[in-house]
């Protein structure tokens, strides 16, 4: 796709020269170049103790307690005296097919 403004000239240009397609475009490029993309849930890998679980569900260590107190996640979760291992994707498929955990999609 070409571009039919060019990025730098139009930050050196005065917003109130600019028309609205120049600043919607100038706007639409600076937040593309600033976005990281985030996944407030985690996926891939091992996490590790309560907070682990509040990082794959993306809720606070209060609320991890109760998923993990609940049950529904423990084929996810390897305890050996107070070590936790979290299997991320586990835990998350385990969740959705009991249907048990809200699990906000973003």
């Amino acid at each position: 796709m070409e571009e039919k403004f060019n990025f730098n000239q139009l930050l050196q240009k005065p917003i109130a020269m600019m028309t609205g397609e120049e600043l919607c475009f100038l706007i639409t490029k600076s937040v593309a170049s600033t976005e990281k993309p985030t996944s407030p849930m985690a996926s891939k890998g091992n996490y590790y103790g309560i907070e682990g679980i509040a990082r794959v569900f993306g809720c606070s260590v209060p609320t991890a307690n109760r998923i993990k107190k609940s049950g529904i996640i423990d084929k996810a979760i390897t305890q050996i005296g107070r070590k936790i291992v979290v299997d991320a994707d586990l835990a998350l498929s385990l969740a959705k097919e009991s249907g048990g955990i809200h699990i906000k999609e973003q």
